[in-house]
């Protein structure tokens, strides 16, 4: 270790993804590092909860994580980590609408064994017409709704995209900004969805969203973080859970402490940087800045079911309108070590924005909701024990409705010139981004302290392209 380092300390605020990776990097490196995690357990987004019910532990991811890279050095970094532990998973998702249930993604057997006669026929209508389309020339300024309508036709729109979006957002399609489409549909062009739809002879799918084979942790996907947090602390970082940063206070372009709180008890302390992993708009916040950016945020209910088995699919999107949750998940799909043996459990997601009625609404009114729905897709909630319980994730989704470019792009110019602030991970840079993303961010970060080089704008715009990033799509 470099005894310079070893004179410099760091803060890294929130122990997700990026700020354990940062942590862990800036340690190897030598330098003191101090971790703050607002909640009792690491992991962020990313952490699993166990709830002790009456037949024994479930356990519950915050969403359908899974772990998937092509950075062969963050691959070898988690095998190591997780040994025996790291399972190989196999997904197999559904879309459910109007009383079908559709293979995800869609195959042209199942699209013409389910689908309505009358989606059939717009669909080929829409897709005659897209070459006459009018399309939208300047993507930045382009709306969710009519960057897909012109690339996929108005059927498939309004058929798959709209109410569904509608509800993920909570605002009408016509105000979410393209990017969402262009990070979360990957086959911008009708014609591209009709060859897709073709069976191919290897039975490939190249887009990475559509892997179905990946990594998983026996215990959850938070094993793999609790585990990196345990091992950090054994190499000498400094954890603090339950350490809610409360502000940061700057002078001559650097911030000269951190404060937070902890068991109700206020506390400051001087740090040479501070590497912030938090919302982009809260640490805005802390330090007085001005920052009109936005979160969707979820609730998850989660239920004991007294079966081995639901279903076979991993994930079941729920496209309805009507049904109070966007996706269905079953933890066991997933690792059978998620629910007792010869149980089950399910998982719904519900957005919401903090202080509306979803947000606010008792547990056991958001239950009885849900049950309802739940039989309306036809589970036998006679099966369900009485037990509920629940997660919360206020910043689950970076709200990129139209003009947030431009806004995410004045909170940024604010920032850099805190010379010793760094911001990275999917809440620091506003992005909705894969886990591996997150980790390599926080690498970046790491690197930018241990080099003495500024990358700030490299580490904002990392795999910044058009991709796919997950996605409630038609192929």
């Amino acid at each position: 270790m470099n005894d310079n380092n070893n004179k410099k300390h760091i803060a890294v605020l929130g122990a997700g993804p990026a700020g354990l990776m940062a942590a862990w990097r800036l340690r190897q490196a030598g330098f003191a590092v101090t971790l703050f995690e607002q909640e009792p357990v690491v992991g962020g987004m990313c952490a699993t909860q166990t709830f002790k019910g009456r037949d024994g532990e479930y356990r519950f991811d915050y969403g359908g994580h899974r772990f998937i890279t092509k950075n062969p050095e963050l691959l070898a970094f988690i095998d190591e980590l997780m040994g025996d532990d790291l399972l190989h998973a196999e997904r197999k998702s559904v879309i459910r609408f109007g009383g079908r249930t559709y293979d995800y993604p869609l195959n042209l057997p199942n699209l013409l064994k389910t689908a309505p006669l009358a989606l059939m026929a717009g669909a080929v209508k829409d897709l005659l017409l897209l070459p006459f389309a009018k399309k939208p020339t300047d993507f930045a300024k382009a709306s969710f709704a009519e960057w897909i309508q012109s690339h996929f036709g108005r059927t498939l729109y309004r058929q798959f995209f709209e109410g569904y979006t509608g509800k993920l957002w909570g605002i009408n399609p016509d105000q979410l900004s393209a990017d969402w489409a262009g990070q979360r549909i990957s086959l911008i062009d009708l014609k591209d969805v009709a060859r897709r739809l073709l069976p191919r002879r290897n039975g490939s799918m190249s887009v990475r969203t559509y892997a179905r084979k990946y990594r998983y942790p026996k215990y959850g996907f938070g094993q793999i973080f609790t585990t990196l947090g345990e091992r950090l602390v054994a190499e000498g970082a400094l954890l603090k859970t339950g350490a809610t940063i409360t502000r940061l206070e700057q002078a001559d372009g650097r911030i000269e402490r951190v404060y937070w709180s902890q068991d109700n008890v206020e506390q400051s302390e001087r740090f040479d940087q501070v590497i912030s992993t938090l919302p982009l708009p809260l640490t805005c916040q802390h330090l007085g800045l001005p920052c009109d950016l936005h979160y969707r945020s979820l609730r998850f209910v989660n239920m004991p079911l007294k079966q081995e088995n639901l279903s076979d699919n991993t994930w079941q999107y729920l496209s309805d309108p009507h049904i109070l949750a966007t996706r269905l998940q079953e933890p066991r799909r997933r690792s059978p070590f998620m629910a007792p043996q010869g149980q089950t459990s399910v998982m719904l997601e519900i957005p919401c924005n903090p202080g509306d009625a979803t947000w606010q609404a008792p547990l056991s009114d958001l239950r009885g909701r849900v049950t309802a729905d739940l039989a309306s897709l036809g589970v036998d909630t006679q099966k369900l024990g009485d037990e509920t319980f629940e997660a919360r994730s206020e910043y689950a989704y970076p709200l990129m409705d139209l003009g947030y470019q431009a806004r995410r792009n004045d909170a940024i110019k604010a920032l850099m010139p805190i010379s010793n602030l760094i911001m990275t991970g999917r809440q620091g840079t506003f992005r909705y981004i894969f886990t591996d993303t997150a980790m390599e961010m926080g690498m970046m970060a790491a690197d930018m302290v241990i080099d003495g080089v500024d990358r700030r704008h490299a580490i904002f715009n990392h795999r910044n392209e058009n991709t796919v990033i997950e996605t409630q799509s038609v192929a």
